[in-house]
């Protein structure tokens, strides 16, 4: 205990002894007692990097290769089966790699949506009091864990595959064909507005956000009402606008001519593949996840929830569940940062996201570590995004677990 005070101590008066010793007392202080060996090591270290580093350009310039990110104005001489953006061969490789972080953005979106709904699902059905329920949830989620994503991916793909053709696609409900083509979905089109009319519903879905924040900060809740209006005006303001403006509307339904499957939204069978092998992967951590934060909250507070009358599942919604988020959406955030970054394994199946495009930039320019440069950078930008929203809604699932208790 001694030992302990006179350390605090210690870090208490070490301002003033730095004041009063110098230079030399402040770099020990820092750096340790054996400055020499550590000013050796750091030394060492820099002209390591520094000799390698001449080596890498010197061996650059002999290949005819400059140094630098001016690759990314030239041309781009090769073609992406899937862009959410305009794209053909001979843009500039800059575009390229945009198209391929789009690809990737949208893929690690729809799978942590997809992996958050099963998860969730699985993590309940655990719980069940039915054993065959239980079971089948236990058997899925160590089925999953306990085998490589690599794998459940080109499973996924070959099953994918083997689906129909066109002609005798399967049609699980009306205006929805699918086959080894892809997945074909109804679709509003919107004559060349779809994006504009998104991008709108976008804004005034923050806005609706925001609007909604400061009403519960100012009254300590948010009215049915205002929630409804929340989630209808950002979708019916566009289209009500773009009727008036006289854009043509119309749904447009996937119907087979010739040999293939045109109109609607397609999923092609290396997407869905891609997005349900992250998903499903995912979700059985996710799973583990729901069943521990469930689990954690007291007994108490579900026979509380019957004592009022409560049907289990109404307890479960407005009682249990929030009150495990403090303990689910931290862990949560972990699993979505790891569907993010398993998104790189699609270049095995044929997707072209990120890596992919990258890898193939590479190949033509011979920039390998240019490329290398901006799949790091890329990626830690979305952990890094992922993990700030995550921590925003952790602080509101917080604040809402202790109003609750």
């Amino acid at each position: 205990m001694v030992d302990i005070v006179d350390h605090v101590t210690g870090l208490i008066d070490a301002p003033a002894r730095r004041r009063r010793t110098g230079v030399l007392a402040l770099a020990r202080f820092w750096f340790g007692e054996r400055l020499l060996w550590q000013a050796v090591l750091y030394l060492g270290t820099l002209a390591l990097f520094g000799y390698l580093g001449s080596n890498l350009f010197a061996n650059m310039r002999r290949l005819g290769l400059s140094p630098g990110f001016a690759f990314l104005d030239h041309a781009a001489n090769f073609g992406i089966g899937e862009t959410l953006i305009r794209y053909a061969a001979g843009d500039s490789y800059l575009r390229a790699i945009v198209v391929g972080l789009l690809n990737t953005v949208e893929v690690s979106i729809t799978g942590c949506l997809l992996a958050t709904v099963i998860g969730v699902a699985v993590g309940i059905a655990r719980l069940s009091a039915n054993p065959l329920i239980s079971r089948v949830a236990q058997g899925y989620v160590e089925i999953l864990r306990n085998t490589p994503l690599l794998l459940q991916l080109f499973a996924w793909s070959q099953l994918l595959h083997l689906l129909p053709n066109p002609r005798q696609a399967l049609q699980p409900l009306p205006g929805v064909r699918l086959s080894n083509r892809g997945l074909f979905l109804p679709s509003l089109d919107a004559g060349g507005h779809g994006a504009t009319i998104a991008v709108a519903g976008l804004l005034l879905a923050g806005l609706a956000a925001v609007v909604l924040r400061r009403q519960r900060r100012a009254a300590g809740r948010t009215g049915p009402g205002a929630r409804v209006l929340a989630v209808v005006v950002p979708v019916g303001l566009p289209l009500l606008a773009a009727l008036i403006a006289g854009v043509p509307m119309a749904i447009d339904v996937p119907a087979l001519k010739g040999f293939n499957i045109v109109g609607g939204l397609t999923l092609t069978p290396e997407f869905a593949a891609l997005a349900l092998g992250l998903a499903v992967n995912a979700s059985a951590s996710i799973a583990e996840t729901v069943r521990g934060g469930i689990l954690s909250v007291a007994r108490g507070q579900w026979e509380a929830g019957e004592s009022l009358g409560l049907h289990r599942l109404t307890t479960l919604r407005l009682i249990i569940l929030p009150q495990a988020l403090r303990i689910i959406v931290p862990v949560m955030t972990s699993s979505y940062l790891s569907l993010a970054k398993n998104s790189s394994l699609a270049v095995a199946i044929g997707f072209p996201e990120l890596v992919s495009i990258l890898n193939t930039t590479a190949n033509v320019t011979g920039q390998a570590l240019e490329t290398i440069f901006i799949m790091m950078v890329v990626y830690l930008s979305l952990s890094l995004l992922v993990s700030v929203l995550m921590n925003a809604y952790n602080r509101r699932s917080a604040i809402w677990a202790e109003a609750r208790r």
